[in-house]
């Protein structure tokens, strides 16, 4: 119900833009976010949007640099992940929320995608 893509290779500076398609429900009621999890490291937020949109959460990491963004209408989430870094590395998930706000903790969230890899290279 959650798929997740724009994964890739890119070098240290670039940019990369992951989508989160929603299929079989609606999300539009649902808090929406971004996890990674880099190899031997624990599953970690990057970003978050409430349903209405009008708050968004980031990682300390991430902030400045990444956008996280929803089109209702496609039911589709985005992260816009500019000037990016190796220590970005890592899959990347889409997860949706049944109480529509944002959180940073894994659990608080109900769906989950399969994952999109993405490597920084320096």
């Amino acid at each position: 119900q959650l798929q997740a893509s724009g994964g890739g290779l890119v070098q240290a500076g670039g940019s990369l833009t992951l989508s989160c398609a929603t299929s079989g429900r609606t999300f539009s009621r649902y808090g929406l976010a971004w996890f990674r999890q880099a190899p031997g490291k624990e599953r970690e937020f990057v970003a978050g949007i409430s349903w209405s949109g009008f708050r968004t959460s980031y990682a300390d990491s991430v902030k400045g640099r990444f956008t996280i963004s929803t089109d209702n209408a496609k039911n589709t989430m985005s992260l816009q992940m500019n000037s990016l870094k190796p220590d970005d590395t890592a899959v990347y998930y889409c997860a949706a929320t049944f109480s529509g706000d944002v959180y940073l903790a894994s659990s608080r969230y109900n769906y989950w995608g399969q994952g999109t890899q993405v490597t920084v290279s320096s």
